[in-house]
């Protein structure tokens, strides 16, 4: 199996080992990915169970997490989704992570919700929780998919 021959060594702690090696999947070659997570093996079949669609002919490419980047684009996240123009930080800021973030960062957790507090300021109220893939777009205007081992912003604020 071509993803263990990538793994090496740490194909022998599959699934939890996928977490540190997801698939970024794209249908069109030119089009954002969505990360797709192993959440299971079978040896017998030799095939991988990922959360989320992997359609047939779509391109694949492995991924190796990075701490700094994943911290760094929960931050990007919080910039990205504020509003153009607006005269103020939102007032209330959810947070929606995915739990494998959660169980790859280990206890830099806590980085992840200091970046976002940096890119929207103090006075922002954060609340948030966990969940097992987000649902959005992956940039303004785009159309909302499945994703995995993000995070998204959602802010709110009342004029």
């Amino acid at each position: 199996m071509l993803y263990k021959k990538y793994l090496g060594d740490q194909a022998r702690d599959l699934p939890g080992s996928g977490l540190l090696f997801p698939l970024s999947v794209r249908i069109h070659a030119n089009d954002s990915g969505l990360v797709r997570t192993i959440l299971s093996v079978n040896e017998a079949e030799q095939s991988i169970t990922f959360a989320g669609d992997m359609p047939q002919g779509a391109y694949a490419r492995l991924m190796m997490a990075n701490f700094d980047r994943l911290i760094d684009g929960a931050g990007h996240a919080a910039e990205s989704s504020k509003l153009p123009g607006a005269s103020a930080p939102p007032q209330l800021a959810i947070l929606i992570s995915c739990v494998g973030r959660k169980l790859l960062l280990n206890q830099r957790i806590e980085e992840e919700v200091e970046a976002v507090r940096d890119a929207l300021g103090r006075d922002t109220i954060l609340t948030g929780f966990y969940s097992y893939g987000e649902i959005s777009p992956f940039s303004t205007g785009g159309k909302c998919e499945l994703h995995n081992q993000t995070m998204t912003v959602i802010h709110l604020s009342e004029r």
